[in-house]
């Protein structure tokens, strides 16, 4: 299985705040905020992966900055590390003004996606090979991610967490 540059499992979704995914305020529900990364994050894992792939976990959501009504909402997905069959996309939210054609932004996510096949049996996917320094960045702070993750399920104990280790020594 070959190894994958990031870039290719990049996903940019383009779409406008309409009054029907707006609450009280005239901001985007963060449920269809939510379900717009979602959308991309999958792209970006199936793009990586070349397999179905399936939401495992929604890790980390910030809601920094709310988007208005009318607004032009940028989301940007890419495979920041794979796993055997679990991969972490990291998400970056944009709003974008259309008269400066400025970016601010918004929002980031971290997702879980599972690689599986017809019968939603997971399957092995290609390792990442990061470039930049962004995305050497996010691909060592996954596997922190994912010891912190497993270590705070049980499923490893302290002592495997040698990437948590290293924060504190």
């Amino acid at each position: 299985m070959t190894s994958r540059n990031p870039s290719e499992s990049l996903t940019v979704l383009t779409d406008l705040v309409l009054p029907s995914e707006t609450n009280s305020l005239n901001n985007l529900f963060g449920g269809e905020l939510l379900a717009r990364m979602d959308r991309a994050a999958c792209i970006s894992a199936g793009r990586h992966s070349r397999q179905i792939c399936v939401t495992a976990s929604v890790n980390h959501v910030a809601f920094n900055m709310a988007i208005a009504l009318g607004s032009v909402v940028i989301v940007e997905a890419k495979v920041s590390r794979a796993f055997k069959t679990s991969m972490e996309v990291y998400l970056d939210v944009w709003v974008e003004d259309l008269e400066s054609g400025a970016k601010t932004k918004a929002n980031e996510a971290i997702y879980t996606f599972v690689a599986v096949d017809e019968l939603g049996k997971p399957v092995a996917v290609p390792e990442i090979l990061p470039v930049t320094a962004l995305e050497k960045q996010r691909f060592d702070a996954a596997l922190r991610r994912k010891q912190l993750s497993l270590l705070l399920a049980g499923k490893i104990k302290p002592a495997e967490a040698s990437e948590l280790k290293a924060l504190f020594v």
